[in-house]
């Protein structure tokens, strides 16, 4: 484990900012700040939960904000949190036991994939219609969250975009969506992040450093709502997981 420089705390904590926007306004900040925990030199499980510790952090300060705001509806939030925490337990409990080198390859691949749908850019195209969850769309809601909950428990990175494509699907707006996305998030994230301490797998200097820069950026989406932004954001973004992702893929 490596003994974390002045530098290093912080270039996350700036990269943390850029992060912490990106994950509540839409989803793919754990893209730029999971591949350089990594380049830091942290073994991939440890940077996996290392990045659990300010997507925590993070996602409080976001969910008191659109809660001061009345966007946040907790019923809906804790319906769907509660398969996503289950599933979490089993999606982290695989990320710390998977090889290292297999690990960088698979978050390589989901890189790319996030690529694309990053490009796609479902927060933009999809909205807004009235939300009606019948019995039937219940049932998909908490199949289809246990699978994102596993799926958030062993990487993190990208499931924000799964849950708002899941969101938006079943009527609801694109504000409802990101207050409902980072409760979940934060739900399930007490849970793998749990599985990474008890593993040992946590760097928390360094997990302090980018909760900081995360912190700061989920309150201040919670509070502003810049297209400009997050177009823009959305560009740097795309660049940056294509040149992470090549890195990861030839080590």
């Amino acid at each position: 484990m490596i003994d974390p420089s002045w530098l290093h705390m912080l270039l996350l904590a700036l990269v943390g900012v850029m992060a912490g926007v990106l994950n509540v306004l839409a989803g793919g900040g754990s893209l730029l700040t999971l591949p350089l925990l990594i380049f830091m030199g942290l073994p991939a499980a440890t940077a996996n939960g290392t990045n659990r510790i300010a997507i925590l952090v993070q996602n409080l300060f976001a969910i008191t904000g659109f809660h001061r705001l009345g966007v946040l509806s907790w019923r809906l939030a804790l319906l769907c949190a509660t398969p996503a925490v289950v599933g979490s337990y089993f999606g982290a409990r695989l990320a710390v036991q998977i090889d290292d080198a297999l690990f960088q390859k698979l978050l390589a691949g989901i890189m790319l994939g996030v690529l694309a749908l990053t490009l796609w850019d479902p927060a933009k195209r999809l909205q807004g219609r009235a939300l009606q969850l019948s019995a039937g769309r219940i049932a998909v809601l908490l199949a289809s969250f246990f699978a994102i909950g596993v799926y958030g428990g062993f990487v993190q990175a990208g499931v924000g975009f799964l849950i708002i494509a899941g969101l938006l699907f079943q009527g609801l707006d694109l504000v409802q969506t990101n207050a409902v996305k980072v409760t979940v998030v934060f739900f399930f994230t007490v849970i793998a992040l749990g599985v990474f301490i008890r593993h040992g797998q946590v760097n928390y200097q360094l997990g302090l450093s980018l909760a900081a820069g995360n912190a700061a950026g989920g309150w201040l989406a919670a509070h502003l709502a810049v297209k400009k932004g997050h177009t823009w954001m959305k560009r740097v973004v795309s660049l940056a997981v294509a040149v992470f992702a090549v890195k990861l893929l030839l080590g």
